[in-house]
């Protein structure tokens, strides 16, 4: 995070929580005023709300940890309220210390899950933050207060969420960020494509492995709709009357099926490729919030069946006729001939 210059931000573990067993582990019962005034007895005002709302089943010990942490973090204060029982103690432990943050003036951040069933939980979750706003008139406390959720979540538990439906504002994502398990390995190899002026090719018994010769440059043929219907690779030392225009028909050939091509009528045609290294880089890094924004803004412009989680369409990477051509007539050259007897 202070690498790429991102806000890092986090909460405590449940050995906090457990190395509290009762309120009498507490150092000091009062929190600092936000006004800078004296110092506020939190525990008064938590034992308040804690006996009008009728809630001295929940777990001491993990109350005086709530209001230890928050005595620690009070512009920060995220609860994990899974140590016991979520729903019995950990949410309403959480909200009677944010009960007493919001009378003495702090803004409690919210929650996080870490185990259960997160969809289910966080919807409760939500719906027990709407009832104290109601009941003690905080206006828009409910969806102010976050919901985090974690529990080694990947791409099938985002998915399901979102099919289940949930109330969780940010997911905590470890090890499967880290380690992509369906791909754990990304794969990347350098290819000769061309040696002093002239076009290259690497074959190979897998198809897949094929190179596509020659110093090449990249356009992205985009629809009368706005999606991207194909990207077109031509030679760099084609004609420039072989150029993509907008308007104007374009023959796009598969690289490797000679059977498989379409002609495209671009409404837009973007050059995809830009100089980032000549011997030095040729402009300065971006930041990772910018990557990400574009990022983010290319994949939207996505047909929605090229992203879908199941069976996507294959998005389309097509060749000029010339740069067809000369790869098949360079592939004819260079693979040998056996001999049978």
């Amino acid at each position: 995070g202070l690498k790429f210059g991102m806000k890092v931000g986090g909460t405590h573990a449940h050995s906090f929580v457990q190395s509290f067993s009762s309120l009498d582990d507490l150092e000091s019962t009062f929190i600092e005023s936000p006004t800078g005034g004296a110092p506020v007895d939190i525990l008064v005002i938590v034992q308040k709300y804690r006996k009008e709302l009728n809630w001295g089943h929940t777990n001491n010990g993990e109350l005086a940890a709530f209001i230890g942490y928050s005595q620690a973090f009070p512009t920060a204060f995220l609860a994990l309220v899974d140590t016991y029982d979520t729903l019995v103690s950990g949410i309403p432990n959480f909200l009677l210390c944010a009960l007493a943050m919001y009378e003495i003036g702090f803004k409690p951040l919210g929650i996080r899950l870490d185990s259960g069933d997160l969809a289910y939980l966080s919807l409760e979750a939500r719906n027990m933050f709407k009832q104290i706003e109601d009941r003690f008139n905080i206006p828009g406390m409910a969806a102010q207060l976050k919901i985090v959720a974690s529990n080694d979540i990947g791409e099938d538990t985002l998915y399901s969420l979102a099919q289940q439906g949930h109330s969780i504002d940010t997911f905590g994502i470890g090890t499967h960020i880290s380690t992509c398990q369906t791909q754990p390995a990304l794969g990347c190899v350098y290819k000769l494509v061309e040696f002093d002026g002239n076009p290259r090719i690497k074959l190979s018994q897998e198809i897949r492995k094929v190179s596509v010769p020659g110093k090449k440059i990249i356009y992205r043929l985009i629809g009368r709709a706005g999606f991207p219907l194909v990207d077109l690779m031509i030679l760099d030392s084609e004609s420039p009357d072989n150029e993509p225009r907008a308007g104007e028909r374009v023959m796009c050939r598969h690289p490797l099926d000679p059977t498989k091509r379409v002609v495209c009528i671009p409404h837009k045609v973007q050059a995809l490729l830009s100089v980032v290294w000549d011997t030095k880089r040729s402009h300065p890094p971006n930041s990772i919030t910018s990557i990400r924004a574009v990022a983010m803004k290319e994949l939207s412009l996505l047909r929605h069946d090229h992203v879908r989680y199941l069976n996507p369409t294959p998005y389309k990477v097509s060749l000029s006729e010339h740069l067809f051509t000369t790869m098949h007539d360079l592939w004819r050259v260079e693979a040998p001939i056996a001999e049978l007897s």
